[in-house]
């Protein structure tokens, strides 16, 4: 026989009590996680949606002819007669260490026959046959100057504002102060068929999150984006289902990781990648395309098909809101004959490597701008034309140029800047910058006012710092707005 002892009732209301505070607590505790859950999922915000700038923008959208190697400023847009006339003779205050080898010291005159083209007036050689005729769109910057002598090194300080590698580039800059336009393509794409040197430290986010980095696509696979479609084996119900489990996840590990950045960014990288699948193959298929537009590119040409089939791509992206395109160009060839995977760089023959390089990209450059404009987009498009530096004026070897930092050329059309303008001048011989010199930190000041953006408060803390595309500098040339 048990002796069951029951408890007074003092004792069973203290018990009770305590059990019901448990239960209480316990349903706090669960209410509490699913507030943070629901926290965590609205705090992680889209980090691509559209944000509202600074100022009324005039440019929407940029898309950079990037003319790899550095092209010759007295041999593109900077016409020297009086280096012609001293063609031979000693070039005055020349530097042998300018370039990154050595030079003549002996002016070399540009070998191409040069006309004016444009109520403008504007003096272009013979290698520019059909941008000739649109050059009363084109802001001329003659004065550009930077620090970097070689390829990699000037390839990254003017795109990222200095040459240190790690620094997020301006497409990343653009997109981080501006977010995307269409949420289903990214809002920052490169188009290459060789890489450039200095690689994807020219197109990189750096210290950014890692949303803001460029979608680059390969010439040489047609432009194909790594694993986007679907696996065959799931169909679209199973992939949604699978993308929300991991969203869900990331979510839960974000609430006690508030400070990491880049989960944001990878919640976000799924799903845009799921996005694209749809839309990322309809803008990059030219099949959509008329047989007059592929004609007028030169999508039919051998010798400029890759650059035509580039830039056309580079219209249909920006015309679906991806708001910067930037396309290096390709393979030219050098003074031997040669295959020159640094298409521009004339070290032994100008004439040669030029007319190839102009042959490559005229006819689907001019064909970017006729069409721009015809689609009503060129008013809110830039298009930027222009290498890493630019060329020596005198000579190396007999008919070769070295690199020159110190004053070349570049154009912009459209997207809000004065038409058929020259702004900024070299010296008579085209050596270096002397009047009005533009660095690119006064480049990327101009750019990012032309967006709508201040250039010195859109910053990014880093490691204790905030960081800016401009640095510490960077002034915006007003003259060049229109």
């Amino acid at each position: 026989m048990y002796n069951l002892q029951l408890p007074t009732r003092r004792r069973f209301l203290s018990d009770a009590g305590l059990g019901f505070g448990s239960l209480a607590l316990a349903s706090m505790l669960h209410q509490q996680s699913a507030a943070d859950l629901l926290t965590a999922k609205s705090a992680v915000v889209d980090p691509l949606a559209p944000r509202t700038p600074d100022y009324a923008p005039k440019t929407k959208a940029i898309i950079w002819l990037f003319m790899t190697g550095g092209p010759s400023q007295v041999d593109t847009w900077d016409y020297k007669p009086e280096l012609q006339k001293r063609d031979g003779q000693e070039l005055a205050g020349a530097d042998a260490k300018t370039g990154f080898f050595s030079t003549s010291g002996k002016c070399l005159k540009s070998p191409f026959k040069w006309e004016q083209h444009g109520q403008s007036g504007t003096w272009t050689p013979e290698i520019f046959p059909q941008l000739s005729q649109h050059v009363d769109k084109m802001t001329f910057l003659h004065s550009m100057h930077l620090r970097q002598n070689n390829h990699a090194p000037a390839s990254i300080e003017l795109m990222c504002g200095t040459n240190r590698p790690g620094l997020p580039a301006l497409g990343a800059w653009q997109t981080y102060g501006l977010g995307s336009a269409n949420q289903d393509l990214p809002s920052y794409v490169v188009l290459h068929e060789t890489r450039p040197r200095g690689d994807d430290q020219i197109w990189s986010a750096g210290f950014l999150p890692k949303t803001y980095q460029a979608l680059a696509l390969d010439a040489r696979r047609n432009e194909a984006i790594d694993n986007l479609s679907r696996d065959a084996k799931h169909s679209d119900a199973q992939q949604r289902a699978q993308l929300d489990l991991i969203r869900q996840l990331n979510q839960e590990h974000a609430v006690g990781r508030p400070a990491q950045a880049d989960l944001a960014a990878r919640i976000n990288s799924f799903e845009l990648a799921y996005r694209m699948q749809m839309a990322a193959p309809e803008a990059i298929d030219l099949t959509k395309e008329s047989a007059a537009t592929h004609k007028a590119y030169g999508l039919d040409l051998p010798h400029c098909a890759t650059f035509a089939r580039q830039c056309l791509i580079a219209r249909r992206l920006v015309e679906r809101g991806v708001r910067f395109v930037q396309i290096f160009a390709g393979k030219g060839v050098g003074g031997d004959g040669s295959v020159n995977d640094v298409p521009w760089d004339a070290h032994s023959d100008i004439d040669v490597n030029h007319r190839s390089c102009g042959l490559h990209t005229d006819q689907p450059a001019a064909a970017l701008l006729a069409d721009l404009e015809a689609q009503g987009l060129l008013e809110t498009t830039m298009v930027i034309w222009g290498g890493e530096f630019g060329r020596t004026s005198d000579s190396q070897g007999s008919k070769g140029r070295d690199h020159n930092p110190n004053g070349f050329t570049i154009w912009m059309a459209g997207g809000g800047v004065k038409g058929g303008y020259h702004h900024g001048a070299t010296d008579e011989f085209g050596y270096k910058a002397v009047h009005n010199k533009v660095h690119v930190n006064d480049l990327h000041a101009t750019l990012l006012r032309l967006l709508g953006l201040e250039h010195t408060t859109l910053t990014h803390r880093f490691n204790g710092r905030d960081f800016r595309l401009t640095d510490v500098a960077g002034e915006v040339i007003t003259d060049i707005i229109a």
